[in-house]
């Protein structure tokens, strides 16, 4: 790069210097390309990752761009069985399994939440068109099974993203999940306040930063399990804030990871031996992390009514459940 790019944001400046292909990317596709590790830089005869699109550019750096076939600018619609909590002509509440991607994303191209819900709705989300997220208000994890809430119009969406940018913090947001956790926090009940972003050697996980953005988890302790000393216990969570992977690293900082998580629970794992053999099995077959977004309440964003949704443990985290009881 030359001397006059330096300190230009990375996505910026990559936008500009592909702009001249012959279908140039947006710089909203850079962002992706660059999360998603798709640009390194070559520095010292190595080639390193850049997982930051704010990243500042030096003098002299040099970038390679590798660019995937784009997805397709408007999802299939395709029959997947869905959870339906609550429907009217604005809105939808879906009870999310476990294993469900909720929009298209590179690795995930199709079988996604929103496939589901452009055959569940034929006539499309009205006002919102032509996007890979239509209606998409917020998300969680492909693995983390329970509630979230999808718009049907452009009206909607707005003032659903307007409660979620407020975090709560006006009254009209709630968010509660279950998380199984190891071992027992020192506090009955308590607050993680810790900034989040990318992992600087894993772009594929996050973690606790200085630079990172504002992340604040409450929690509380709802059950342990496990005598004399607590193997494991039940909280519940409630999220002042929505960073990706957020309780699930805000736990594992603390100490206490989620049962069955492999991205952050992996250094946990061998306290498994110290289970009966049945929660043994129940986690085995677990096969994701213990998280369940159990809670969820909202403003509507047409009558002004509270609204407040409620799920039940799923299948697989009920019975590991009732085997931690019995350890």
């Amino acid at each position: 790069m030359e001397e006059d790019d330096k300190g230009v944001r990375l996505d910026k400046l990559l936008t500009d210097r592909l702009a001249h292909l012959p279908e140039p990317p947006s710089r909203s596709r850079i962002r992706v390309l660059i999360e998603t590790g798709q640009v390194r830089e070559a520095a010292g005869g190595t080639s390193g990752m850049i997982i930051e699109p704010s990243a500042k550019v030096k003098p002299g750096a040099a970038f390679t761009v590798t660019l995937p076939p784009p997805a397709p600018a408007e999802p299939q619609a395709q029959d997947i069985p869905l959870t339906i909590v609550y429907e009217d002509e604005t809105l939808i509440v879906i009870d999310k399994p476990a294993g469900l991607v909720v929009h298209p994303a590179p690795g995930n191209p199709d079988m996604t939440l929103v496939n589901a819900l452009l055959a569940h709705c034929p006539d499309g989300f009205t006002g919102i068109g032509g996007e890979i997220r239509p209606g998409i208000v917020h998300r969680i994890d492909k693995d983390t099974s329970g509630l979230l809430v999808v718009a049907k119009t452009e009206g909607a969406l707005k003032a659903l993203q307007a409660q979620f940018a407020a975090h709560g913090r006006d009254g009209r947001l709630s968010r509660a999940y279950i998380a199984f956790v190891w071992g027992k926090p020192g506090t009955f009940r308590g607050t993680i306040d810790a900034p989040l972003g990318r992992s600087a050697q894993n772009r594929r996980k996050m973690a606790v930063r200085k630079d990172g953005r504002e992340a604040i988890t409450h929690f509380q302790v709802a059950e342990s399990y496990g005598e004399p000393e607590a193997l494991v216990s039940r909280l519940v969570c409630r999220l002042e804030t929505g960073r990706t992977h957020q309780i699930r690293v805000h736990l594992t900082h603390k100490g206490h990871p989620l049962l069955g998580d492999p991205i952050y629970g992996g250094s946990h794992a061998t306290r498994k031996v110290k289970l009966s053999p049945d929660a043994q099995a129940c986690l085995a077959a677990l096969g994701r992390q213990a998280l369940h977004a159990c809670e969820l309440g909202f403003e509507h964003p047409v009558t002004g009514e509270q609204m407040l949704f409620e799920s039940p443990l799923p299948a697989d985290l009920a019975a590991l459940e009732a085997a931690l009881r019995q350890t």
